[in-house]
């Protein structure tokens, strides 16, 4: 297995830098003091895909633009990572294919779509998709990207804790996982250039596929998963991401999808910033959180924003 370090880390930065503006850094007064901490926001909800993912994607094609225009590529997606992949896709000429689960979010679907990839919907879940995606691979002669066992990927989402890390210090930084590419590389990143800072990893509690192989440190692989967060619905672990998270992460906790819909309703309310279920995952572990993080400063990235508008109405009108 191929073994990252900052130096890629930084090589990605110099790759993505010229399409992708650095994004912001914030701290809103009332979202801090209303959560009780000295909490920080790293807006990746910036991102012209709405997410943080965009930054692999670029970084994967950036290396493999020549090989991928021969070949085209395939990947699976919920959404986001299926966004990044199109978006870069599109700025180097190469023909994109994205498997997304049936039912896959409307937004994302037609944001993909609208960035000229070739989306197909098959299977029940996101694993199914992968599956789909991997024969269609064999099938058509395209080059497979994995969203979580990809070191270009995991090296080019790293970028947005280089970049936080490099405006500020940092007692703890927070970071959603789904596959785990954003909390390995933010991990990595942390440990490398801040030591005292702890690296703590949120999950849903309905898709712990990443918690329970962090644990126990070893692949696993469940038949089902049940969180309404699409971007955290994976049911099986990634080797690459794992084995970062097991030499750099401090803990791995899991939220509830009712706190991770109460956080996204806190953040819109006093943080005045809109994020998906998966985009407020960090939010929720800091609300669980609040005790122990008590005057500490602590990074919450807000990974991404692409909620549909009858999920966001859904969130509000039944709330308790």
């Amino acid at each position: 297995m191929e073994r990252l370090s900052i130096a890629d880390v930084r090589a990605a930065y110099e790759r993505i830098r010229r399409y992708l503006p650095e994004t912001p850094l914030v701290q809103h007064p009332a979202f801090a003091q209303a959560l009780g901490l000295d909490a920080w926001l790293k807006l990746e909800t910036a991102q012209p895909t709405g997410a943080f993912k965009v930054r692999g994607g670029i970084n994967w094609m950036a290396v493999n633009a020549e090989r991928a225009r021969m070949h085209g590529v395939v990947t699976a997606s919920t959404g986001n990572h299926g966004q990044s992949i199109a978006y870069a896709a599109t700025l180097f000429g190469i023909r994109a294919t994205i498997y997304a689960p049936q039912g896959a979010n409307p937004f994302k679907v037609h944001a993909m779509q609208a960035m000229g990839a070739d989306v197909r919907l098959e299977g029940r879940d996101f694993q199914a998709s992968v599956t789909a995606a991997e024969r269609a691979a064999q099938r058509e002669g395209l080059l497979f990207i994995s969203s979580g066992d990809e070191p270009l990927l995991i090296a080019g989402v790293a970028t947005m804790a280089l970049e936080a890390l490099a405006r500020r210090s940092f007692d703890v930084v927070i970071v959603p996982v789904g596959g785990g590419s954003n909390a390995a590389g933010a991990a990595l990143v942390a440990k490398t250039l801040s030591p005292h800072t702890r690296v703590i990893a949120v999950c849903s509690a309905q898709a712990p596929a990443a918690h329970d192989a962090w644990q126990r440190r070893e692949h696993v692989r469940y038949e089902s998963q049940s969180t309404t967060a699409e971007g955290l619905a994976t049911r099986e672990s990634y080797d690459l991401p794992q084995s970062l998270l097991a030499e750099h992460l401090d803990d791995f906790v899991t939220v509830d999808d009712r706190e991770i819909e109460e956080s996204v309703r806190f953040l819109i309310e006093h943080g005045h910033q809109l994020a998906e279920p998966a985009g407020a995952a960090a939010l929720a572990c800091a609300r669980r959180l609040r005790e122990p993080l008590a005057g500490k400063s602590v990074l919450l990235p807000v990974t991404g924003a692409n909620i549909s508008m009858a999920r966001l109405r859904e969130l509000f009108v039944t709330r308790a």
